[in-house]
């Protein structure tokens, strides 16, 4: 059993932002290996946030975000269940960082059913007509279009999207680590992104 250093919790605390005697705990549970660590306090995020899934949300904060240039904003409402954690700077912290992804990435919704049904319908044509001039058999084509399509989601979903300041973590994710952070159950409301010259 490798002994587990003060620095070693410092890293692993501030690569996941979780407390001390959770990093602490992870790095024992994971013989001091961080990466497995990480995995480990994600994972424990994940049963955190799948616990307090019920609880209601009645208070939060609107967060706004407004590019230097001031040619781009966005709101977004984060909803928590305690006007404490709504008052919170981590939580506040969180909202902000959530505003600026949906700056730099223009989600089409949070979830997949936010996406206009004749959007992803759309989407699903443009991918069969590719498959159908690559002359695939019907039963690949298929097959290959749910693939595309999936990954479409995925890109355009922000719940499922790359975290724009660390790929390594969807926004999911970041949300899940946050729940297990401040022990209440959060989520991303809604939000809208104003560009000049888009309607």
């Amino acid at each position: 059993m490798p002994t587990i250093s003060a620095a070693m919790v410092k890293k692993l605390r501030d690569k996941t932002g979780a407390g001390i005697m959770d990093c602490k705990e992870a790095l024992a549970e994971c013989d001091g290996d961080e990466n497995k660590a990480f995995d480990f306090l994600r994972t424990k995020g994940l049963a955190t946030a799948a616990k307090r899934a019920g609880r209601a949300m009645s208070e939060g904060v609107v967060q706004a975000y407004i590019h230097s240039d001031s040619k781009l904003g966005v709101l977004v409402e984060i909803n928590c269940e305690t006007d404490f954690v709504a008052k919170n700077d981590d939580f506040k912290a969180f909202a902000k960082n959530i505003a600026m992804h949906i700056a730099a990435t223009n989600p089409l919704g949070i979830r997949q059913e936010d996406v206009p049904e004749e959007t992803i319908n759309k989407e699903k044509e443009i991918y069969r007509s590719q498959v159908l001039e690559m002359g695939k058999p019907e039963n690949i084509s298929d097959k290959i279009v749910a693939g595309k399509l999936q990954k479409y989601v995925k890109d355009n979903c922000l719940i499922h999207q790359a975290y724009v300041r660390n790929p390594e973590l969807t926004i999911e994710d970041l949300v899940n680590e946050m729940i297990a952070k401040i022990g209440e159950n959060i989520t991303i409301k809604r939000f809208v992104r104003f560009k000049i010259g888009e309607s």
